[in-house]
C-alpha cells in the first residue's frame, strides 16, 4: 500500500497544542509557560487556522480560557507532558485516505513517564475515527522531519540510542520507518543539541523547508555550545546531496548556570503562519528574519518561548498538525 507522510508545510485542517498544567515540570515558570503557549495558540488561530488546545482538567481549562481568544477550541484530555509532537498521532495518507500511526512510547528513554502520555495519541486518532496502526518500535514524532518525498532526517543520538530500541539495528529501524510512514530514504545526522532532554531530537537541530532543502543553524559566536554539532549536521546533509540553508542560532542560552537547548529551528509551520520561538537572545531578530525569508508564502512571527523551554521543549514540540483531507 502507498503510504506518504505529508510535509508540515502541506495544508492543515487544524493544529493540536498542549497546554501546561504541571507545576513540577515548570518550577517557577508555569504561569509564564501557560501565557507563552496561549500566545502561540492565539497567533495560529488569528491567522485563520483552527486550533485545538488540549487542557487537563477543570482548573487548567479555566486558566486557558483566561488567556486564549474565542477562536481557540479547548479540548479536555488526559495527558502528562504537553509535547504532542512526540505523543500525538502521526497522520499519513494511505492510498489517498488519512490514517494514523502510533509507536511505542517510553517517556523519552525512561526519563519522564507521566500518566496519559502513552495513550493520548491513539485516543486523539480514535476520537476522529481515523484508521490506526500501532508499531512496537519506540519513536517520538520530534525525532523525525520529512520533506514529503519519502526522505526523512533524524539523529543517531536518538533513534540509535539503547534507551529506545536496543534490539533493533539501523537497517531494521529504516525498514520500519518505510513500512509505517513511507520514509524510504533516511538522512542520519549525528548528535542533537547539548542538554536536549530528548536525546537529540532532530526538530531542534535541522528542519526541511522544501523538498531536498534543509535548514541547519550556524554558530553565533565562539561561545556557541553547539558549534561542532551544527557543523557536523551541515556537512552530513551536504554530503547527502541536500540544499543546506544556514540560519543564526540563539548562541549560548543558560538557566541557573545550565546550558539550555534553545533553537530557532523549533519553529512551527502552519497553513498561514510560521511561529519561531525566541529567547531574549541578541540573535532573536536575525533568526526570525532568516526563517521568514524561507517562507515567502506565509507570515512569520517570533514569540517568546523561554518559559516553555524551561519545561524541556518549544512550540514545535508542543504541537501536532492534522493534514488536510484530500
Amino acid at each position: 500500500m502507498a503510504v506518504l507522510m505529508p510535509p508540515e508545510w502541506a495544508p492543515q485542517d487544524w493544529l493540536w497544542i498542549g497546554f501546561p498544567h504541571l507545576a513540577e515540570e515548570w518550577p517557577g515558570y508555569l504561569d509564564r509557560a501557560q501565557e507563552q503557549i496561549a500566545a502561540f495558540a492565539n497567533a495560529v488561530a488569528e491567522s485563520g487556522q483552527d486550533v485545538r488546545l488540549l487542557v487537563r482538567d477543570e482548573a487548567n481549562e479555566a486558566r486557558a480560557r483566561e488567556l486564549v481568544s474565542g477562536k481557540v477550541t479547548l479540548e479536555r484530555r488526559v495527558y502528562g507532558d504537553i509535547w504532542l509532537r512526540d505523543t500525538g498521532p502521526l497522520v499519513v495518507e494511505e492510498n489517498g485516505i488519512r490514517a494514523a500511526r502510533r509507536f511505542g512510547f517510553n517517556g523519552w528513554g525512561g526519563r519522564y513517564e507521566m500518566p496519559g502520555d502513552e495513550a493520548i495519541g491513539a485516543e486523539l486518532a480514535q476520537g476522529l475515527g481515523l484508521p490506526l496502526e500501532t508499531s512496537p518500535m519506540v519513536l517520538e514524532g520530534g525525532a523525525l522531519d520529512g520533506d514529503g518525498t519519502g526522505l526523512v532526517a533524524t539523529t543517531e543520538q536518538c533513534l540509535l540510542n539503547p534507551n529506545r530500541n536496543p534490539d533493533m539495528t539501523r537497517e531494521e529501524i529504516e525498514a520500519e520507518l518505510a513500512r509505517t510512514l513511507g520514509f524510504t530514504r533516511v538522512l542520519w545526522l549525528g548528535d542533537g543539541l547539548v542538554n536536549d532532554h530528548t536525546d537529540g531530537h532532530v526538530d531542534n537541530l535541522a528542519r526541511f523547508v522544501a523538498p531536498g532543502r534543509l535548514v541547519v543553524p550556524e554558530p553565533s559566536g565562539p561561545e556557541d555550545p553547539n558549534s561542532s554539532i551544527y557543523e557536523d549536521a551541515a556537512r552530513r546533509a551536504s554530503d547527502f546531496g541536500l540544499d543546506v540553508e544556514r540560519i543564526p542560532s540563539p548562541g549560548l542560552i543558560e538557566r541557573e548556570g545550565r546550558i539550555e537547548p534553545a533553537s530557532y529551528v523549533n519553529f512551527a509551520i502552519t497553513t498561514n503562519l510560521v511561529v519561531v520561538p525566541t529567547f531574549g537572545s541578541p540573535h532573536d531578530e536575525r533568526g526570525v528574519e532568516a526563517i521568514a525569508a524561507l517562507f515567502p508564502d506565509r507570515e512569520t512571527v517570533g514569540l517568546a518561548a523561554d518559559a516553555v523551554l524551561a519545561g524541556g521543549g518549544g512550540f514545535h514540540c508542543a504541537s501536532q498538525q492534522m493534514p488536510r483531507a484530500n
